[in-house]
């Protein structure tokens, strides 16, 4: 998993990195149910190179569904592995599922 990757313990931290964060934050979401595990793990390495490749334009925070409820509330997850994109806090586009990198980046197409 790459450095740049935050890992939340809580919803007060979620919000802390949300609130520093200059540039916009790509919230990933992942279970820890036994059929979210595998599809998480995936999204891990797929999450990893995006934030390798937009160091500095992109705040990139992994975010478990159990340890931030409300931020999982907040922004409608339903399921594990989900993508937010964040500006601003808002929700600026939004994937749900397993996605390859072309999938992650076409997400944040025109949003850096």
């Amino acid at each position: 998993m790459a450095k740049r990757v935050h890992r939340p313990r809580e919803d007060a931290e979620f919000d802390f990195i949300l609130r520093m964060s200059a540039v916009p934050v790509l919230a990933y979401f992942i279970g820890t149910w036994p059929k979210a595990i595998e599809p998480c793990q995936a999204m891990d390495l797929v999450v990893g190179a995006i934030a390798d490749e937009h160091t500095g334009r992109l705040t990139v925070v992994r975010t478990d569904i159990t340890r931030c409820p409300a931020a999982t509330e907040r922004y409608g997850i339903t399921g594990a592995p989900s993508c937010v994109l964040l500006k601003q806090g808002e929700a600026a586009a939004h994937g749900t599922g397993s996605m390859t990198t072309a999938e992650v980046r076409n997400l944040l197409d025109g949003h850096l």
